[in-house]
């Protein structure tokens, strides 16, 4: 049964009227009242401290439902023995189910015990619970929020994922409902596409619902997934839809947070610290942090670098030779032991080590891949050889194409024949359905005769050119990670790439079996601080992870690579109670120190954290390097110290302004003082010019602070730039005599020099200029600029005048 149609039947059940019975239950949730009437549909959420009924008016919730031949039942009756603790919900065809639940101070713990049923369960869903809160969905964290009240739905474990069934492969659609505003397009027809997934809240016109379901994977299915029409999803025996359980809640808004530690706490779920306190709420867990990869030998340089730009964490993007084995790279020849004394020095500095990661994905030089295949690598599905085939032969017989024919994400296109690993171009279009153009032996395999009937299958991959794993081969792959953070004591990293457990055909599941099979088997000293995000959020790993430091550098320049989709990313980790992150920016040796503070500026203004990438070669090389670094550690100080106020604070989302920090002598944050920057720009360049108009570009501007000196930049864009001269507000031009080849700069700060910097900002001469020749007052003013471009058609110079506003207090 294809996902789609599930999908409309469940839509279809949340339109229903519930039914009302004077039999049922009452429970309590926290600061929940929940009532269930005798059809075993929930009829009131009720915040007890104000009486506020929010139930959804007319819609259905049922408290269990349960699928069985492709249909998913509603429950048509409900007992309960509170006693017992015990419940019991009957459903059309015969079938019953018994529950146990349990009322705790924080919330209402729910569980499945068994279901009596002749034809099997095929999965269990959980509500859709409707309500009437619509104001904050927080649709991976599964909770709904008003001003005053908040609702909210935990699974319990694993394998209670959040969501609906929309689809058979288990993978929520990833989509901006609330973007669009259309609540129904599951498929992005209107939405925009996502890291996050429609999971455990979902908002709904009439307001919102909470959502968990549990699947029987006791046999294989064959369902779309991972870019293919046809894939086989092995069986995996957890126990079925027994053992399903959730959590529900209410609680004052401001306390949902707080209630989801508790939660935690009071079930035993994943409850990861930071300095001492719960990760969620840590101060650290949103830090900046430096990303510089480094070595045994060169270390302590990136430790020194990282400790004088302020930060606590110091993170390496590329330390290993393969990814499966996860063995160190060469720049580790000690291997393990190697980076625990790195690990070791640092944290004598104050400063914690982590690593990046791709998750599940396993390198073609693995010893997972090569010589000898591990059987755990993911398939798609399987045939038959139709033939013996030698150990040479270049056209492979097989007696189906139906999962070797599908080329959508099929990169490696590579079976596995026993020990062997075979590439392929393509499968023949008519019968005798042959595999073409194969290379025998691939990735320093064996080539080997083999018997005709021996099984054929085609391996997951993905575009990095890698392979995945099963669902047990992904379980010993996190356990390794673990190991690795265990003995070298590691207190970060990123798991990156873990959309690729879909190769388990369990989707989110086989996400959160990875990542808490690695949480589980972390010491109790690693548990105690680490930080930990992800390229995907689900549900049950919300618990585990720290936050989520999505946006990339390598797509525009300093400003411009996903400015828009990291900005968009802010209210989602709101709305979801997550520590908010600005992804990661690169420090090249040409960035500038304004480059740098106007990121900063967005990072206060959202108290978002984020990854600074860096190079030995861009720290040594970029004149800026000191400043830049002073910087980061200044702005890091301040927002970590809260000092910022809310008006400052929504100035500073403007993407469009411009701030600098005015430290004076104080080293703390609340004695310094924000200044706004007013940067306008003109580029000159010969162009084309009336007779009799001087060759000349005129800027007007406006000073709004103080009198001031005026700073400016002037920069060589294109060609070669000289005989400079400036004017200010019609006075004599200052004569600047000095060459610039394309990329270098003057700059001005004041005083009585401007400084002549090469392209990557380092210092090469200065040149003196007439006192107050760039003085103003507050009000309008205008420059002109004049120089010499070689070659006349193409060189330009860029004029940046940056005139400040005046200081205001931090906090103010």
């Amino acid at each position: 049964m294809g996902g789609r149609s599930l999908g409309i039947r469940l839509a279809l059940l949340i339109g229903l009227t519930a039914a009302c019975s004077p039999e049922g239950a009452e429970w309590t949730a926290g600061t929940l009242q929940l009532a269930v009437d005798g059809t075993g549909h929930i009829v009131r959420l009720v915040d007890e401290a104000t009486g506020t009924d929010h139930a959804a008016r007319d819609v259905a919730s049922p408290l269990l439902s349960i699928q069985t031949d492709g249909t998913l039942h509603a429950p048509v009756s409900f007992r309960a023995d509170l006693e017992a603790h015990l419940a019991w919900l009957d459903y059309p065809n015969g079938e019953r189910a018994q529950l146990g639940f349990w009322e705790y101070g924080s919330h209402l713990h729910l569980v499945l015990l068994g279901v009596d049923s002749d034809a099997p369960v095929e999965l269990v869903v959980w509500g859709p619970y409707a309500t009437s809160i619509s104001h904050t969905i927080g649709e991976t964290v599964g909770v709904v929020r008003d001003s005053a009240f908040a609702i909210g739905i935990q699974a319990l474990n694993p394998k209670t994922l959040g969501g609906l069934p929309w689809r058979d492969n288990d993978f929520p659609p990833q989509v901006d409902l609330f973007e669009s505003g259309d609540y129904s397009d599951l498929d992005g027809e209107k939405s925009r596409y996502v890291l996050y997934r429609v999971e455990a809240a979902k908002p709904e016109d009439f307001g919102s619902t909470l959502q968990a379901y549990t699947r029987d994977r006791s046999t294989d299915r064959v369902i779309e997934n991972w870019g293919k029409e046809r894939y086989v999803a092995p069986a995996f025996d957890d126990g079925g839809v027994v053992g399903s359980k959730i959590a529900l809640f209410g609680s004052p808004a401001d306390r949902a947070l707080e209630t989801l530690g508790a939660i935690e706490v009071a079930e035993g779920l994943p409850h990861p610290m930071i300095d001492g306190e719960w990760g969620k709420t840590a101060r650290s867990a949103n830090a900046a942090y430096l990303i510089l990869d480094f070595s045994e030998d060169d270390a302590d340089q990136a430790i020194e670098w990282t400790r004088r730009a302020g930060l606590r964490y110091l993170y390496h993007s590329e330390p290993f030779e393969n990814w499966g084995h996860f063995d160190l790279n060469d720049r580790f020849p000690s291997g393990r032991e190697g980076l625990r004394d790195v690990v070791e020095r640092a944290e004598a500095q104050g400063i914690h080590v982590g690593v990046h990661t791709l998750s599940n994905f396993i390198t073609t030089n693995d010893p997972y891949v090569t010589p000898v295949p591990d059987p755990r690598l993911a398939r798609v599905g399987s045939s038959q050889l139709a033939g013996d085939i030698d150990a040479r032969q270049t056209e492979i017989p097989v007696a189906s194409p139906e999962f070797f024919a599908q080329y959508d994400n099929n990169n490696l296109r590579t079976v596995v024949v026993g020990e062997e690993l075979i590439q392929y171009r393509a499968v023949s279009e008519d019968e005798p359905w042959r595999l073409l153009d194969v290379s025998r032996g691939a990735f320093d395999t064996r080539p080997a005769a083999h018997m005709g009937g021996d099984e054929i299958s085609l391996l997951a991959d993905h575009g990095y050119n890698v392979f995945l794993t099963n669902a047990e081969l992904g379980i010993e792959m996190a356990s390794t990670l673990a190991d690795l953070f265990n003995e070298t004591g590691l207190r970060q990293i990123s798991f990156d790439g873990v959309e690729g457990n879909q190769s388990t055909g369990m989707g989110n599941y086989g996400e959160i079996l990875f990542t808490s099979t690695w949480y589980d088997r972390l010491s109790p000293e690693i548990r105690s601080h680490y930080i930990a995000d992800a390229s995907r959020t689900t549900h049950f790993f919300w618990h585990i992870y720290t936050r989520m430091n999505w946006g990339e550098p390598w797509y525009a320049g300093f400003r411009e690579s996903q400015t828009e989709y990291r900005l968009k990313n802010q209210p989602y980790f709101k709305r979801n109670l997550m520590p908010a992150m600005l992804g990661w920016f690169r420090m090249t040796p040409e960035i500038s120190i304004e480059d740098v503070e106007w990121m900063l500026a967005r990072s206060a203004a959202f108290d978002a954290g984020y990854a600074l990438v860096t190079s030995y070669e861009a720290l040594e090389g970029n004149g800026f390097a000191a400043q830049i670094l002073a910087a980061i550690g200044a702005w890091e100080k301040a927002r970590m110290a809260d000092v910022f106020s809310a008006d400052q604070k929504s100035r500073m989302e403007d993407v469009g302004t411009e701030f600098t920090l005015e430290r004076a002598d104080s080293d703390d944050p609340a004695d310094w003082a924000l200044i706004e920057i007013h940067p306008v720009i003109v580029r000159h360049d010969r162009g084309v010019r009336q007779p009799g108009e001087p060759a000349s570009s005129t800027l007007s501007f406006e000073n709004p602070g103080p009198e001031q000196d005026l700073g400016w930049v002037l920069t060589a864009e294109d060609g070669r730039v000289s005989a400079i001269r400036l004017g200010l507000d019609g006075r004599d031009p200052v004569l600047l005599p000095v060459t610039l080849e394309a990329g270098a700069s003057l700059r001005y700060e004041g005083g009585p020099e401007v400084a002549v910097l090469d392209a990557r900002h380092q210092a090469i001469s200065s040149i003196a200029v007439p006192e107050g020749a760039f003085l103003m007052a507050p009000g309008p003013h205008s420059i002109s600029l004049e120089a010499d471009l070689v070659p006349a058609e193409d060189a330009k110079a860029r004029l940046e005048v940056r005139p400040r506003g005046r200081a205001e207090p931090l906090g103010d």
